[in-house]
């Protein structure tokens, strides 16, 4: 159970106790879910500028709470407080592309162009509209993300408790993710490891990510499954550590960014699979593998092409 006390008179902070289901949780994350529609970029100023404290102390976004913190929560305005209402017919969809689903974890094929979660410019998120599907999703949260243009297998925790044994695998690097992904040109390289640093960089009003030794550790392994002549090249890619962009930075760095990429992409190859039928970043997670903690029970799951890069594919051999 959670605990909440208020202070007494209206308009002040009020401190919350984290239950030991919480336990493991990010700060962040377990924000959004007690202050549900608050808008993520709020949290994140509130954490920053010091107003939420941890035991009376200043900690960051990432920090993992424990059992019996005492959370200081200031003063939310209602207009942001407000919990969206989501109608469940705007997301009934949603449970057809469940690819599994048991009592602890269930896997989404994420469609290009849905956001994993909602923000300050994105109202609506896989995560908050799988919250309203049904009353045992309330409490789900993301184990991993995608970037908004992949599609495919997301992993996502119905137990707080399954929430910690899977971010564990992720530490450990025992969860096994693979990629689809094409890349523009002829793959030369073979089947190879690739280690570059990333960083990210603000440039503008938007944030890149970059290649930068002073970066953190990034490992990608690509393996060619088809060439399709000078054009471009069907790859496998799997992915060791989970930066934000690494896939499509580390292509990018090899000199073969992905096909449909605005941000990192060749416009002159975009605009080429334009024509043969591709309006999104061909990029697709399409299996996960893992086996549980203390345990010998091995989980899989892929999910398939979606058609429209089944009609590319089968346009490049034309």
């Amino acid at each position: 159970m959670i605990k909440s006390e208020a202070e007494p008179s209206r308009g002040k902070a009020r401190y919350q106790e984290v239950d030991i289901e919480s336990q493991g949780q990010r700060l962040d994350n377990y924000l959004i879910r007690v202050l549900g529609g608050v808008p993520r970029s709020h949290i994140y100023r509130l954490i920053r500028s010091g107003q939420v404290r941890v035991n009376s102390g200043r900690v960051r976004a990432g920090y993992r709470v424990r059992g019996g913190d005492r959370i200081r929560i200031p003063p939310i305005a209602r207009s942001l407080s407000k919990r969206q209402h989501i109608p469940f017919e705007g997301v009934q969809w949603l449970s057809e592309r469940i690819l599994y689903e048991d009592s602890k974890i269930l896997v989404l094929d994420k469609p290009s162009g849905l956001a994993v979660h909602g923000g300050s410019r994105i109202s609506l998120g896989c995560i908050e509209a799988l919250r309203s599907l049904k009353p045992t999703f309330r409490q789900a949260d993301l184990v991993h993300r995608l970037d908004r243009g992949t599609s495919g297998c997301l992993l996502v925790a119905i137990r707080r408790s399954a929430l910690r044994r899977l971010h564990e695998l992720l530490r450990q690097n025992a969860m096994k993710k693979s990629y689809l992904a094409l890349v523009k040109g002829c793959w030369q390289h073979g089947e190879v490891e690739v280690d570059f640093p990333l960083a990210r960089n603000r440039i503008g009003v938007r944030k890149k990510v970059e290649v930068n030794q002073k970066g953190k550790a990034a490992r990608t392994r690509f393996r060619v499954i088809e060439h399709f002549g000078v054009l471009g090249t069907l790859m496998e890619i799997f992915i060791m550590t989970g930066r934000t962009h690494q896939i499509r930075v580390h292509a990018a760095h090899m000199g073969h960014p992905i096909a449909g990429d605005e941000q990192y992409g060749n416009q002159q190859f975009n605009a080429q699979l334009i024509e043969k039928g591709l309006h999104r970043l061909f990029l697709h997670a399409q299996a996960l593998e893992f086996l549980w903690p203390g345990s010998e029970e091995f989980f899989s799951v892929s999910a398939p092409l979606s058609e429209e890069l089944r009609i590319v594919l089968s346009r490049l051999n034309d």
